[in-house]
């Protein structure tokens, strides 16, 4: 037997191996109202999704889209298992509680996400895989005519999220980026504030998020059984496996691969796409962004810093609140994290925005939004190319930390000015399997 066949039986093996655990598929309840306010669509209406990766962020992420009573959960595509197994298990308790949702049948379990994206009755893909593999997948979702919602940051590099962007926009794909703090009210309180000038004029920014990455250096561990380590791997080159990257069940946790540059962008891209991405709102620069990023030089300049080409500055530093921003003004200031706003005056942090001021795109559910955007064929509040530009910002700080010196950024052209060295960090190498054209 050749090699491709022995991975073709390899592939379908596993696969029916994944249907015998007993998963499903939703049905769809043929009703138009609903029951105690809930709503319910015609079946018609109902969009058909597919979940590429169920790790912890994929299975939150299932609830999520449940909870909207909008959708079908039609396939899934995971490399381990085990992960596969909870997703399947989380799938079926919310349906034993909500059993007016419909009945269940069998949910397809691919190791090859092309084979999910091959099926005509997917509308959608959702992508909750590490950083490392969010480009090559959602240039194929596109490809294959799907829409696709997309976890932040949404890109490992500034090239692979402009290809992303090209990907969506040939091909007419709606483009959700789970920057899902733009559908919160305190960031979007905080943008109209800003927009509108209640603290004057910006002057400074304060960014607290947390390190940059490292390079991968752990130890190798035996790989556990059920898990592919080469298609978790991707389009990357092989290193060792280490339970850090992809941890056994057993242990509740956000993995760290996002800690190691191959993978992710530390807490500069994993906290900084939520915490950039409310600046870059705030200030109207969706379409945008800095213009130059200074490195930390032990003197003058204390912290990363980004300047905009209007005078503004952002630091990257810490400050009392983990995980928030702090913007200062000529008039005033805001203090934000996730359930938590503070003003200067204090009357800003209620104060009502009037019909006739400025204001931002309104969503209060970034699932649902998402969906309406499908179903309207309209951009969603945090389109690819806004989702691009806030890990670009993540990104161009993250080279400016790793070569230790400042750099000038044209935002237009995506590229460091006279800085060859700098610009061929804006991509990376992937093998020819998996990776796409940057």
């Amino acid at each position: 037997m050749s090699t491709e066949n022995k991975n073709i039986s390899r592939r379908d093996f596993v696969t029916k191996a994944s249907l015998a655990l007993g998963s499903f598929m939703i049905v769809p309840r043929h009703v138009l109202g609903g029951i105690n306010g809930t709503r319910f669509l015609a079946p018609s209406d109902i969009i058909s999704l597919g979940f590429i990766g169920t790790g912890k962020q994929g299975r939150g992420l299932s609830t999520s889209f449940l909870n909207t009573n909008e959708v079908r959960i039609a396939a899934i595509s995971e490399v381990y298992q085990a992960k596969t197994q909870l997703a399947l298990d989380r799938i079926k308790a919310y349906y034993d509680k909500n059993t007016q949702l419909g009945a269940y049948s069998e949910i397809p379990v691919y190791q090859d996400f092309r084979e999910l994206l091959a099926r005509k009755d997917i509308d959608a893909v959702v992508i909750a895989t590490p950083d490392h593999w969010h480009a090559a997948m959602s240039v194929r979702a596109a490809e294959a005519g799907k829409d696709i919602y997309c976890e932040k940051p949404l890109s490992l590099t500034v090239r692979e999220g402009r290809a992303m962007v090209n990907a969506a926009r040939k091909h007419k794909r709606v483009f959700q980026t789970g920057s899902m703090q733009r559908s919160w009210p305190e960031f979007r309180q905080t943008a109209e504030l800003i927009r509108n000038g209640y603290i004057g004029q910006v002057k400074s920014i304060k960014v607290n998020v947390g390190a940059p990455p490292v390079a991968y250096n752990l130890s190798e561990e035996k790989v556990p059984d059920g898990l592919d380590w080469a298609k978790w791997l991707g389009p990357n080159a092989p290193v060792v496996f280490n339970s850090e990257l992809a941890p056994p069940t057993s242990k509740d946790v956000f993995p760290n691969w996002r800690l190691y540059r191959e993978f992710g962008g530390g807490m500069v891209t994993d906290w900084g796409a939520h915490m950039f991405d409310i600046v870059q709102w705030s200030l109207d620069m969706d379409d945008s962004g800095p213009v130059e990023v200074l490195a930390p030089d032990g003197k003058d300049i204390k912290f990363l810093t980004y300047k905009y080409e209007n005078g503004i500055t952002m630091t990257h530093e810490k400050w009392d609140w983990n995980n928030a921003i702090h913007f200062v003004g000529t008039e005033g200031e805001i203090k934000v994290q996730r359930k938590k706003i503070e003003t200067t005056p204090v009357s800003l942090k209620d104060k009502i925005i009037g019909e006739t001021e400025k204001h931002v795109y309104k969503s209060e559910n970034h699932y649902k939004d998402f969906l309406d955007a499908m179903r309207n064929r309209n951009k969603p509040i945090c389109d690819v190319e806004i989702g691009h530009r806030t890990a670009s910002v993540c990104n161009i700080g993250n080279i400016a930390y790793r070569l230790n010196r400042s750099l000038k950024w044209n935002p237009q052209k995506e590229v460091f000015i006279d800085d060859k060295e700098a610009n061929s960090l804006l991509g990376r190498p992937m093998n020819k399997e998996w990776g796409i054209k940057i």
